[in-house]
């Protein structure tokens, strides 16, 4: 899979962006440093001129590809979010059986994630951690109430469709697909940010993992067991 995902480049809406970032060295150290300096100070207290203090260019350099933060902010989880989705495609392309492809896929989206060598510039672990902390504030703003808004969420939407086929395919009689598929999604967030934040309101731990959780949820719910479980 590795080296497949070497010469995938994601396809990231160009409404989030003035320029490409993966079009420059600079627009790629924008998105780099922009994940390291989130992370740090969190996304309230990140603004472009601290970014342009960081990586030793003018702020309006910066605005040349994103209009504001939020933009940027909606850039990071598009980009994530299609990093998952490619994740998932590969690791279930050669299962047929569908209890085991929706078992990998639930692993896909609720494991641990380890830094990707094949995307250099951008580390995928603190990445993760700015979606599980920062997400919901990409989409709980008014400005979600504007005309083709949901665009910025295309691959998030095309990645709860994937997964809603799956839990169709493997129960065709249940009636909730879709709103089960985006629970797992945005659960595996809201879990691993009790689990770090919030231990006493959540199961979930060092030892059980949201994997574990979500694949017994989904399973029972469809009245299914993984083979070999």
């Amino acid at each position: 899979m590795d080296i497949l995902l070497q010469s995938v480049k994601l396809e990231i809406d160009e409404k989030l962006y003035v320029k490409d970032p993966e079009s420059s060295d600079l627009g790629k150290k924008i998105v780099e440093q922009s994940i390291l300096l989130i992370d740090e100070i969190g996304f309230e207290s990140f603004t472009f001129k601290k970014l342009g203090v960081r990586i030793h260019s003018n702020e309006s350099s910066i605005y040349r590809y994103f209009e504001n933060k939020h933009k940027l902010l909606l850039y990071l989880a598009s980009w994530y979010w299609g990093w998952v989705e490619y994740k998932m495609v590969f690791s279930t392309n050669a299962i047929s059986d569908p209890v085991e492809k929706l078992a990998a896929s639930i692993e896909v989206l609720t494991q641990t994630v380890e830094e990707d060598s094949s995307f250099s510039h951008i580390n995928e672990v603190v990445l993760n951690k700015i979606i599980i902390n920062e997400y919901s504030k990409s989409y709980l703003v008014k400005e979600m109430n504007n005309d083709g808004a949901e665009g910025s969420f295309i691959i998030c939407k095309r990645l709860v469709g994937r997964l809603s086929k799956m839990i169709s395919d493997v129960d065709g009689d249940y009636e909730f697909p879709t709103s089960l598929a985006s629970n797992v999604l945005e659960g595996s967030l809201h879990q691993n940010f009790l689990k770090s934040h919030f231990p006493s309101l959540t199961n979930c731990s060092e030892e059980v993992t949201p994997t574990a959780f979500f694949t017994d949820l989904i399973f029972r719910t469809l009245n299914q067991k993984v083979h070999g479980q």
